[in-house]
């Protein structure tokens, strides 16, 4: 990591109208918990739907989104990104020092909070807290890689990326089941079966096959975001 390209990136993801988006996905999901935690509904099934549905379906993918594209893409827009691209720096440390920045500001404002909010509405009990939590910290990063590659590649990458949140996580991903074997949140989940109680969460991904998904997409997205920003490089001298 380079801890100026860290200190930039972090100072770009919470500045303040990006930051005051970033506390939108964590109030919700705490608002949305407390509310159910008080209602006279099975519990199990509302941490599955708050957590499961609501949360590593849709509230993560959005954070990641922000997140992953914020760390590079306004950079690439405004054409701020030359003046660091100008210093001797190789491309593959500021892509890994941003995608760290962005998986760290995805846990602190995603994970965290889905810990919080599964001990607000079933405790410790069966793990499906420590489950969840979990499930959003392997999901997160693979987000976070995926939308940082969109920052690289594309000029429309917030439009892409809700593309691909909204339509193929929450959509796709939970209705047709062939396409759960390419969805991030099927990967999540597969984590959080294995850490919480047996048959207490579902996955349609078995964990042998969800861990080396996780691993492929996050490693072959960093990759290729380095190849691209140090192609970016070349035109910008030509």
């Amino acid at each position: 990591m380079n801890p100026t390209v860290a200190r930039l990136t972090l100072r770009g993801l919470l500045g303040r109208r990006r930051g005051l988006l970033l506390l939108v996905v964590p109030v919700l999901l705490l608002v949305v918990s407390a509310i159910a935690a008080g209602s006279s509904g099975d519990k199990h099934d509302l941490v599955v739907n708050v957590l499961g549905k609501l949360g590593l379906g849709t509230l993560l993918p959005i954070l990641g989104l922000v997140v992953g594209t914020g760390a590079i893409a306004t950079e690439i827009d405004d054409g701020s990104i030359v003046y660091l691209l100008a210093k001797p720096l190789p491309r593959w440390k500021i892509i890994t020092t941003k995608l760290a920045v962005a998986i760290g500001t995805t846990w602190v404002f995603a994970a965290v909070p889905m810990l919080i909010a599964g001990l607000l509405l079933y405790g410790t009990q069966e793990g499906l807290a420590l489950g969840y939590t979990a499930a959003a910290l392997v999901s997160g990063a693979a987000y976070s890689a995926l939308f940082l590659l969109l920052g690289v590649v594309t000029r429309h990458a917030v439009v892409a990326g809700l593309a691909y949140a909204l339509v193929w996580e929450s959509l796709v991903g939970n209705f047709v089941e062939g396409a759960r074997t390419l969805s991030v949140q099927q990967w999540g989940l597969a984590v959080a079966e294995s850490v919480a109680t047996e048959g207490s969460v579902t996955s349609a991904v078995s964990l042998g096959a969800a861990v080396p998904l996780l691993l492929v997409v996050a490693v072959a997205a960093t990759a290729l975001a380095s190849v691209r920003l140090a192609g970016l490089t070349l035109a910008s001298d030509e």
